[in-house]
């Protein structure tokens, strides 16, 4: 049995495509960066334009940017943009929200709330859970030490 699974994945392997890992890697790399500099020229516009604070700004501009994800993943174009760059719309603030998109839209045939309402959180729901856990036993343990 074990000399079949072998020689399975290497027939699998001859098989498959092969992979243009630089090319990919590039790719994210530059629509990743090009992601995060929109979000500093958002920083930058909200600081000095409209004046408010560096914390607001900055705020405000990842607000911006999971709205306009959110809104591009609704129309469709930003599936296209993944689908080239891979990782680099995941990694930034972007990905967030095509993950809560993402299967809002492919649940809405079968309605608001059993469909939308009920699948929004399946992929972004777990990070949102174990993120606010893990942020709420840090800050235990940094409330004990500063009890020191």
């Amino acid at each position: 049995m074990n000399m079949e699974k072998k020689v399975y994945k290497k027939y699998a392997d001859a098989h498959a495509p092969s992979s243009p890992i630089l090319k990919n890697c590039i790719w994210a790399f530059f629509i990743g960066g090009s992601i995060c500099a929109i979000g500093q020229c958002l920083v930058f516009l909200y600081n000095t334009v409209c004046g408010l604070p560096q914390k607001d700004a900055g705020t405000l501009c990842s607000v911006t940017l999971v709205f306009v994800a959110a809104l591009l993943s609704g129309l469709g174009p930003f599936e296209k943009i993944a689908k080239r760059a891979g990782g680099g719309t995941l990694v930034p603030i972007t990905g967030f929200a095509n993950s809560v998109v993402s299967p809002a839209i492919d649940s809405k045939a079968e309605g608001f709330i059993l469909g939308v309402g009920a699948k929004i959180f399946t992929v972004a729901g777990p990070v949102l859970l174990y993120g606010t856990l893990a942020g709420a036993v840090w800050g235990v343990i940094y409330w004990i030490m500063s009890l020191f």
